[in-house]
């Protein structure tokens, strides 16, 4: 039996479906380097993924570029003036408390520990220094892009090494945090820990951020791991 082809209005063969290609990655570039951000962007955008809709050289500027343009990643640099100062983790901290969900990837030449932990404190996804592959930074982009964590190989040993010194005291756990990392070391989901808890399953999701960010992790099974090796469980 022939298979029935149904024709389209007006007697048209029907036209073969088509899948609508996924949004790209918006990027704001934030380096005082004008050629590095020319350069940055010449390699971006031969992704077809990705997409800089902004640039910015000073805080002032990238606090300005990112509200016009609303990235999903903020590439930045930790120096954005002359001097010793790392002016960027303040703008880290300023980006993601004013837009939250977005992905703040630090670019930068410094491998100190130190500035590491740090810039994860203020909030960012990620951490790669400037001599990073070109495919692992297009790659971390995505990632961040996602609401993963993406640290190239130097900045990784930095979080495992600040991770077995424990916690610092300014980024300790909460007592709410620690119910909710005991369930999620049950292996409940964010509902049933707050139906457990009382308390809505977006409130749980906030609570799982938090301590993610504090014990330097990106995967629940990874969250319970840091916190089974710190003493936490």
């Amino acid at each position: 039996m022939n298979a029935v082809r149904t024709a389209a209005p007006g007697g048209q063969p029907p036209r073969p479906m088509h899948r609508a290609r996924p949004m790209p990655v918006r990027i704001v570039l934030v380096d005082d380097h004008s050629i590095m951000r020319q350069g940055l962007r010449a390699v971006l955008e031969r992704e077809e993924d990705l997409r800089v809709v902004g640039e910015a050289g000073t805080p002032a500027d990238a606090i300005a570029a990112v509200a016009a343009t609303r990235p999903h990643v903020v590439l930045l640099d930790l120096k954005l003036t002359s001097g010793p100062q790392t002016d960027g983790l303040e703008v880290c901290r300023k980006l993601c408390a004013a837009h939250p969900g977005i992905g703040v990837l630090v670019l930068t030449t410094f491998a100190e520990d130190r500035l590491v932990v740090e810039s994860v404190q203020a909030g960012a996804r990620g951490y790669v220094v400037k001599d990073v592959d070109t495919t692992e930074l297009v790659r971390a982009i995505r990632a961040v892009s996602r609401g993963e964590s993406a640290f190239d190989a130097r900045s990784a040993s930095a979080m495992v090494r600040s991770l077995s010194g424990g916690v610092p005291d300014r980024e300790r756990l909460t007592e709410r945090e620690l119910d909710v990392l005991r369930l999620l070391a049950r292996g409940l989901s964010n509902r049933a820990i707050g139906a457990e808890l009382f308390i809505s399953e977006t409130t749980v999701k906030f609570h799982v951020g938090n301590l993610m960010r504090k014990l330097m992790v990106s995967r629940r099974a990874e969250a319970v791991y840091a916190a089974t090796k710190l003493g936490l469980l």
